[in-house]
């Protein structure tokens, strides 16, 4: 089954959420990962099922990039905020560079979130 991974800087949670409800029967058909916080807010305002790693701060971004390194992600929507993003946040850098390694598909804003999302139900 595909399976992907949503992380949100705090600045760009609801912008996810909002994707998310967009795109909710489609996300219905994969096994979804989040870290903690935005795991927990798109299970509050949507139907889908996430399975919540860790919060950004506490490692939840690396045990995603985790998985990316043991074959068992298809793709990651990390809504980044460029301009603002706090200390507490999770860093993109290590996800990028184990996606690049990987070749998993890493989306950092809606327009690419998009393209992945429907890539992956080609």
């Amino acid at each position: 089954m595909t399976r992907v991974a949503l992380i949100a800087h705090d600045e760009k949670k609801d912008d996810l959420i909002e994707f998310a409800q967009t795109h909710e029967a489609q996300l219905r058909e994969y096994e979804l990962i989040a870290t903690g916080t935005t795991g927990k807010r798109l299970m509050e305002e949507t139907d889908l099922e996430i399975e919540r790693k860790q919060s950004g701060p506490l490692g939840g971004d690396l045990m995603i990039g985790s998985e990316v390194a043991e074959d068992r992600l298809d793709g990651i929507v990390f809504l980044r905020d460029p301009l603002r993003a706090q200390p507490h946040e999770p860093d993109i850098s290590a996800l990028l560079r184990i996606c690049d390694v990987h070749d998993t598909a890493l989306a950092t804003n809606l327009a690419s979130a998009e393209f992945l999302i429907e890539g992956l139900a080609d």
